[in-house]
């Protein structure tokens, strides 16, 4: 099993920046591959980024692609979504997904790839 708390969230201006965190628990962190999606009113779930076990290769949506960074510290079981450049059509909750992962790192971009979720975190920007 796999516990996700994410943290962060908040209301911002266009242009601004936020930082959300998700602490993991249950696993060996370095086995436990990462991503975040969000999920807009009226909209689909939708692939933001993820981080690849052990060696931390990252992939991003071409949505956020320059904009958000997700990096990972293995010392505190923490994975970051840094958030710049936010525009209104980021508003959304964010959710933290996670799947033990015991093959060679790859990425996962699939919401049906996640075995385990956050409670999310509401991410509004203003224009």
């Amino acid at each position: 099993q796999v516990q996700l708390v994410e943290s962060g969230g908040g209301l911002v201006q266009a242009g601004g920046s936020l930082r959300l965190s998700c602490a993991v628990s249950g696993r060996t962190f370095s086995s436990v591959a990462l991503g975040w999606f969000r999920q807009a009113p009226g909209k689909e779930r939708e692939f933001v980024a993820t981080i690849t076990r052990s060696i931390s290769n990252t992939y991003y949506a071409n949505s956020v692609k320059g904009r958000f960074t997700i990096s990972r510290d293995n010392a505190k079981n923490t994975v970051y979504l840094q958030m710049n450049s936010l525009k209104p059509e980021d508003t959304a909750v964010y959710y933290c997904a996670g799947r033990i992962d015991s093959g060679l790192p790859r990425v996962w971009v699939f919401s049906s790839d996640y075995n385990y979720w956050g409670q999310g975190t509401q991410v509004t920007v203003s224009s």
